[in-house]
């Protein structure tokens, strides 16, 4: 059995029970907003496939294992992430006090 984790991002789309349906069949348990952890013996390419299946083209979809680390089975990184920046102006505040 491998240890996997699934971030999610599920955007717009008002259909998630099918996503939803397939955690809970694979007991995965919550690990914050939007993550959750589950034990498989599948590989990691057959868990891709039926998870993707689930999804739209525009939900993002993340799968970690410890053994190859994580990556992108559907969707993509976005160009900026939320917190680019904020390490620029922490330092600019602390240099003009």
């Amino acid at each position: 059995m491998t240890r996997y984790w699934l971030s999610f991002e599920l955007g717009f789309r008002p259909d998630h029970e099918p996503l939803f349906e397939w955690l809970d069949s694979v007991e995965a348990k919550e690990c914050g907003e939007s993550v959750a952890t589950f034990l498989s013996s599948k590989s990691k390419a057959q868990i891709a496939k039926e998870v993707t299946k689930l999804v739209d083209k525009e939900t993002r979809l993340y799968l970690i294992d410890l053994k190859t680390g994580g990556r992108f089975v559907n969707g993509k990184r976005k160009r900026k992430a939320v917190w680019d920046g904020y390490a620029k102006v922490v330092g600019e505040l602390e240099d003009s006090a």
